[in-house]
């Protein structure tokens, strides 16, 4: 939705009390102008349908242990999760979820990071990155995605399901950041035979990749 500028003559007090719900909110006080306003006439904004994507995974994500959000690290369009890995002195795994605010074929795009200057793990997560992308060109639908890897980062463009709605969205984003993490703890935990790893992660791939986050 394309946005302009408009100048507005309010009430002290009511400039005042918008601004504290956006200081609450974590949000600018034209964001929650225009989020109030179209609340009353009963429009859903970029920044709603992002907010109803993030209480959804937020939501299927809540009932596990494995998956914390990191607030302070969140934002209006990306949500930070951290996850431990099992790995000596076990690392945290940073996922951020950026969402678009105009999403056409794309949605949004996640990142994972693990901040290590150790070259042994450094190239344990290139290996296994290398894996996922073999494995999903393999198993989804349509057309190639898109990836950047390097150094213990991984970044992948989120594609946007087709009629789905917000909720059908998130339940998506949560599945698919779930069984990455799933996945990237199965291939650590077989370190030992690379080839049993391959075999686990591909079984554990399949097992739980539903249509609806195949299609992100």
């Amino acid at each position: 939705m394309q946005k302009s500028v408009y100048s507005l003559v309010l009430m002290d007090d009511v400039v005042a009390a918008v601004d504290r719900l956006a200081a609450r909110e974590g949000t600018s006080r034209s964001n929650m102008v225009n989020r109030i306003l179209a609340e009353y006439t009963q429009m859903t904004t970029p920044e709603q349908y992002i907010r109803s994507i993030f209480d959804t995974v937020n939501e299927v994500l809540g009932a596990q242990s494995v998956l914390q959000p990191m607030l302070a690290a969140s934002t209006d369009a990306m949500l930070t999760l951290r996850s431990a890995l099992q790995y000596k002195y076990n690392p945290s795994v940073r996922y951020s979820v950026e969402l678009y605010r105009s999403p056409g074929e794309e949605m949004g795009e996640l990142r994972a990071q693990l901040r290590t200057q150790s070259p042994a793990l450094i190239l344990y997560l290139a290996q296994f990155f290398r894996l996922w992308t073999k494995l999903e060109a393999a198993y989804l639908p349509g057309p190639a995605r898109a990836y950047d890897t390097a150094d213990g980062r991984f970044a992948r463009r989120l594609r946007t399901p087709a009629d789905a709605t917000a909720e059908q969205a998130g339940e998506a984003i949560a599945n698919y950041v779930r069984l990455f993490d799933a996945c990237l703890k199965t291939y650590f935990e077989r370190l030992s035979s690379p080839d049993a790893a391959v075999r686990a992660v591909e079984n554990l791939y399949a097992q739980h990749l539903d249509t609806l986050t195949a299609q992100l």
